[in-house]
């Protein structure tokens, strides 16, 4: 190591899987799955190489029979055709034709096993993709605006920032062991479309007048995370130039690696330090690392649009345009993929852009080009113009594949979407998030209705569930609605009573809001009790019938 680990010496206060780490590097199971585990094969595999398979972008799939799901990293969001083609061909070849796009932006595989792994890594690298370090306790894949270089709404294209920064840490062992996962976005999109408030270090756009002239950059928020314990980044008092933001990354996670807590998984990630030691206390630490910065400029952060962006929009190249499609819970097969790259070549740039509402935009398409676009036989159930409820319904993997959820959550969303769209006619789009454990990958607490997995006790036996939340929402920065976290209503409601139950709940916000008031505006009006009051009469007609 070219760094000191300072935690090491307080043994006392390190949990058993940081002895794990010290021991091996999980940068170097990669070189372990290639020349050994390849060859001899799943039951090979250590109990400690298996928890190290992370830094691959690798976990085991449920039920741990042999096969694995696989995270490839798509920075920023935004692919090549050859990169599209590449992801198709492997989901073809080894994942039973299966394409999952993540909540960051991200590719997923499933049905993986090792002996394939060394293939996969060959073909990912030959077109500049990696999955190494999508997983595990090291920077992970950096988010950012999908829309970077053609965004009427950015203030500048951060296209090679992200791909500085990706560059910068990406196999760099000195931040390779972290206490915990670690994640980073970095956009200048003033609706928030990277989620700033929900990862350890967000960048958003600022700018300030320095030397008597205006400067176009960044401000800061570290600290946020979601998982059991949900916290929303704070800012720190400072303004950072294009040109800073790997400095100032590099001293963040440097602060992390070295300060944050190693003692509990539970209460490794960096929210918890930042709670403890407070904005400015991080600040100064920060300075420590990377020397003065200006103070905070005026925030350009002016709203959030939760990522959406359906339909067809004109870029800021004129004549030029991109479709918003809508992927159902982020799932789409290896053909569809390929499509969409036959797509993006014929009629466009030759780029796909993935969102961190697990949806797909195409861009570069002339005006003189968008109706054969628009005819292309994929978008038909990609469309651009999807149903309310289905296009913003957002699903984690659920038990199908992930070994922590305890419910199936796929299927199930995209059922209740389809139920709300038939039975409930609204002309706002409400945010729906599926997650199958407490880990939230499926975002649920900034959702305008969160539904976490559960199990309830039936005179059958034990069925899957959900408790529900509402009201959570991101923010506008210093100019729009404060970011927080929905609220969880009392009783569970059991998996085949979920699409009724929201028809109704959905049924009393129609009835009872005022003109254009949005579901976000209308919960904070009449208060989570109203909707608890709603839920429980709800369960008891349901007991009763």
């Amino acid at each position: 190591m070219a760094y000191e680990p300072i935690w090491t010496t307080t043994p006392e206060k390190l949990n058993k899987f940081e002895f794990v780490k010290l021991e091996k590097d999980g940068l170097d199971v990669i070189r372990t799955i290639i020349e050994e585990y390849a060859t001899s094969g799943y039951d090979a595999i250590t109990p400690e190489d298996m928890d190290r398979f992370k830094w691959a972008g690798v976990y085991q799939q449920k039920p741990k029979d042999g096969h694995f799901m696989m995270r490839v990293r798509i920075n920023g969001g935004i692919m090549d055709t050859a990169q599209a083609y590449a992801l198709a061909e492997i989901a073809r070849l080894y994942g039973r034709e299966l394409v999952d796009v993540t909540t960051r932006q991200a590719i997923q595989f499933h049905w993986l096993r090792v002996e394939h792994l060394p293939d996969i890594f060959q073909r990912l690298e030959q077109v500049g993709l990696y999955s190494f370090e999508a997983c595990g306790d090291c920077p992970r894949t950096i988010v950012g605006n999908p829309l970077a270089g053609i965004d009427k709404n950015e203030l500048l294209d951060t296209t090679e920032i992200v791909e500085e920064v990706n560059r910068f840490f990406l196999l760099n062992r000195d931040f390779s062991n972290l206490p915990r996962k670690y994640k980073m976005s970095i956009s200048s999109n003033i609706y928030n479309n990277a989620q700033a408030e929900i990862n350890d270090l967000s960048f958003t756009p600022a700018v300030k007048v320095i030397d008597g002239k205006e400067i176009v950059g960044f401000h800061i928020m570290v600290g946020g995370g979601l998982s059991a314990k949900p916290h929303l980044a704070q800012p720190l008092d400072i303004f950072v130039r294009p040109e800073e933001v790997l400095k100032v990354a590099i001293g963040v996670t440097t602060i992390f690696r070295d300060y944050g807590y190693r003692e509990k998984r539970h209460h490794a990630r960096l929210k918890f330090l930042v709670a403890d030691w407070g904005p400015d206390k991080f600040k100064e630490k920060l300075l420590e690392q990377v020397g003065g910065l200006p103070s905070r400029g005026e925030d350009k952060t002016a709203g959030w649009q939760a990522a959406y962006f359906d339909g067809v929009h004109p870029q800021k190249q004129q004549g030029l345009n991109y479709i918003g499609l809508g992927v159902p819970v982020g799932r789409l097969n290896a053909d569809e993929l390929i499509q969409l790259a036959q797509v993006a070549e014929q009629y466009g740039d030759g780029k796909i852009r993935t969102t961190m509402s697990q949806n797909i935009l195409l861009s570069g398409i002339p005006d003189e080009k968008l109706d054969e676009a628009l005819a292309a036989p994929v978008l038909e159930r990609l469309t651009p113009f999807p149903q309310h409820f289905l296009s913003r319904t957002v699903s984690c993997t659920g038990n199908e594949f992930c070994n922590l959820a305890i419910v199936e959550t796929k299927r199930r969303a995209v059922e209740v979407a389809k139920h709300l769209d038939q039975h409930v006619t609204l002309t706002d789009k409400i945010r729906i998030h599926f997650v199958g454990c407490p880990n939230s990958c499926g975002h649920k607490h900034i959702a305008d209705i969160g539904l976490q997995g559960s199990l309830i006790k039936t005179p059958e036996g034990m069925v899957d569930a959900f408790d529900i939340a509402v009201g959570g929402t991101l923010g506008g920065g210093d100019h729009g609605v404060q970011a927080r976290f929905n609220q969880v209503l009392k009783g569970r409601v059991k998996g085949d009573q979920v699409a009724s139950v929201l028809a109704q709940l959905l049924q009393f916000y129609k009835d009872q809001r005022t003109d254009a008031e949005s579901f976000h505006e209308f919960v904070q009006r009449v208060g989570v009790p109203a909707f608890q009051e709603q839920l429980s009469r709800i369960l008891e007609s349901n007991i009763a019938s």
